[in-house]
């Protein structure tokens, strides 16, 4: 991630770092327990849903890419941190800056699609249960995953090919918006279709999601008790949480790149950059793992079969 000798054009600088002395190393073990953290907890659910048979159904898919997403976004920003933090030139070179800027754009479309397919999933379960398994098959659940990754590495190529001509950012990470405003040619085009994509992505997703949403509602609100007892006993409180938890975070982003907030105290607009890239990843895998009765016991049942290999 270093390159002292970069030519500006070549490298960027990331001027939000400052020298905090020993507080970088205790910054550093933090940040490294808690990246630890985010992988065995991401990784744990991963293999209790890939080992048990009763989880192979489009719900859990779902929920599945949604965790390999989140895993993918953090360690797209994380261990570029953790080398930052000990780094006493806060350069990163202009390939990997815009590697960077590729993962974070990727995993953000990403997860909100996961999100969107996984309340449609539920509404076609709780609204037309007859005909669930006939219209979420997982050859289904499989192609509108794939349609998501891929719709959304389409749309992260685009912001990666510019000519440069400024070298410093405010910011810990390389941030597209602030890349963008040091391009030496003309950026309308690319901010039009920047603000598009933002905006149809965020604004689309979030409606269908609203929709369906609604219409769950109103059939909970007028159908039995076991109905409302099938809505509560799956993914609904977690994905709302999730749904909740990474909009606000990644809307706080948007606002924090496009507006002047330099009189915001340093410690909370860090706070705001870092949000949607590292809580979410954390506590996506508690939500559902604690939630969702079928991985609670699954999560049960895989601990109790390591516990022997633990505990000789």
């Amino acid at each position: 991630f270093l390159s002292p000798s970069c030519h500006p054009v070549a490298c960027f600088s990331l001027s939000a770092y400052t020298d905090m002395g020993l507080l970088n190393y205790l910054c550093f073990m933090l940040l490294m327990c808690f990246y630890l953290l985010v992988i065995c907890s991401n990784l744990f659910l991963m293999v209790v849903i890939c080992m048990n048979r009763s989880l192979q159904e489009p719900m859990y898919m779902f929920l599945l890419s949604l965790l390999v997403s989140e895993l993918y976004g953090s360690t797209g920003l994380l261990p570029f941190l953790l080398v930052q933090i000990l780094s006493d030139l806060h350069t990163v070179a202009a390939p990997l800056c815009f590697l960077q800027i590729f993962c974070i754009y990727m995993y953000t479309g990403v997860e909100f699609f996961n999100l969107t397919v996984m309340s449609y999933d539920r509404y076609v379960a709780i609204c037309d249960p007859l005909r669930y398994r006939s219209r979420m098959t997982p050859q289904k659940a499989a192609v509108l995953i794939s349609a998501s990754w891929f719709s959304c590495f389409l749309l992260g190529v685009a912001l990666i090919s510019l000519t440069l001509c400024g070298s410093f950012i405010n910011k810990l990470y390389c941030d597209a918006y602030l890349v963008v405003k040091l391009s030496c040619s003309d950026t309308t085009g690319l901010n039009i279709y920047e603000l598009i994509a933002t905006f149809s992505t965020i604004i689309g997703t979030l409606v269908s999601i609203l929709y369906t949403y609604m219409k769950i509602f109103l059939v909970c609100s007028s159908g039995s008790q076991q109905t409302r007892q099938k809505a509560v006993s799956t993914c609904l409180p977690p994905h709302l949480a999730s749904i909740l938890n990474f909009s606000i975070g990644a809307s706080f982003e948007i606002l924090q790149s496009r507006f002047d907030v330099n009189n915001m105290p340093n410690v909370l607009r860090i706070f705001l950059s870092l949000y949607f890239l590292m809580v979410p990843p954390l506590v996506s895998p508690l939500m559902y793992g604690l939630k969702m009765s079928k991985i609670r016991f699954a999560c049960k049942n895989l601990t109790s079969h390591l516990r022997p290999f633990l505990h000789p």
